[in-house]
């Protein structure tokens, strides 16, 4: 991946290692209370062959988003002997941070993946972490999932058209929430198109889609952005009401009107991506990518997207490279019209 000024720095090179060894140390801790120490990365990777054993590192504790894609593929290698054994590491922190660092220094030991994704591109760019998506082997984005812009279902607010216009006449009396950074971004990406200046906006940061579900059913926020399988079950309730759904097209069996149909020209996806260390020989990186692709189409991997709600969509190679730079482009504006 091509850095951009905001990835390079001039930081010396020692002073990086030293950010980075702080990085893994932080990250033993984390590792050994959820799953396994670091120790069992390295022990895994070293010297064995791609598919007789294989660790999957999810950067989130258990239960969450990369949590799931880490664990869906383990049971698709699984099942279908793609890999002999397979396990899957938790290491929350940071974002995800903490494990794309810890990672970023496994060179040239390919038995690793990193599940990451949208969330960990802008959270390198949030908290300027010394490992960058660049310092690994970006492998193949997978699936996608989209937001939905909700209200509770007793809100004055009928159409996405409603709701904007009060939030533009007065920005900071229109409470929003989400559950982490990507859906800020969103809310983000949507003041722009209407016009509003982020900065003036009223954001409540929620630990989850739950507790941003419940900020709206108690009344602290009056809309959020989400994600569409945790808001799903609300909506289908009538508990909230969908006003839009954050993609660039409709959606087959998503029966919510686009922001884009309705005139707000938003679409940023919360995209998941496999990636694997660096220092890699082309041999590696083709047969990693191939067991990428192989555990995809498994009927296990085929039965979690329909489960999970996820869209499939697979990027791989050159589109990938210019797909990430485009993207770090498009978050890194998004933080700086925040004002971070």
């Amino acid at each position: 991946m091509t850095h951009t000024a905001t990835e390079t720095d001039a930081r010396p090179q020692h002073r990086g290692r030293t950010l980075a060894a702080r990085i893994i140390g932080g990250a033993v801790a984390a590792a050994a209370i959820v799953t396994a120490g670091v120790g069992s990365i390295t022990s895994a990777a070293t010297g064995q062959e791609i598919n007789a054993s294989m660790t999957i590192i999810a950067p989130a504790a258990a239960g969450g988003g990369w949590d799931g894609v880490a664990r869906e593929l383990q049971q698709a290698q699984k099942a279908n002997g793609l890999v002999n054994n397979v396990q899957v590491v938790n290491m929350p922190g940071a974002g995800g941070t903490i494990a794309l660092g810890n990672v970023s220094v496994l060179d040239g030991q390919p038995g690793n993946m990193l599940v990451g994704g949208t969330g960990l591109l802008a959270a390198t760019i949030q908290f300027d972490s010394a490992a960058k998506l660049g310092d690994v082997t970006p492998l193949a984005v997978v699936v996608e999932e989209y937001d939905v812009i909700v209200v509770p279902s007793d809100s004055p607010y009928e159409t996405l058209d409603d709701l904007v216009d009060a939030w533009r006449e007065n920005p900071k009396s229109i409470p929003w929430t989400g559950g982490g950074s990507f859906d800020q971004l969103v809310v983000t990406d949507l003041a722009l198109a209407a016009g509003i200046d982020p900065i003036d906006t009223t954001y409540i940061s929620s630990d989850g889609g739950g507790e941003a579900i419940q900020a709206l059913l108690n009344g602290t926020a009056q809309a959020a952005a989400g994600g569409y399988p945790d808001n799903i079950d609300q909506i289908e309730a009538g508990r909230l009401r969908a006003l839009a759904l954050v993609s660039e097209e409709p959606i087959e069996g998503i029966d919510i009107p686009t922001a884009n149909e309705q005139g707000y020209d938003i679409s940023l996806s919360n995209w998941r991506m496999l990636a694997a260390p660096s220092g890699l020989d082309d041999e590696d990186v083709t047969a990693l990518t191939e067991l990428v692709l192989d555990s995809v189409a498994t009927p296990e991997w085929q039965d979690a997207i329909e489960r999970y709600r996820w869209t499939e969509r697979i990027i791989t190679g050159d589109e990938l490279t210019a797909f990430l730079d485009d993207e770090e482009e498009r978050i890194t504006n998004l933080y700086e019209e925040m004002g971070l």
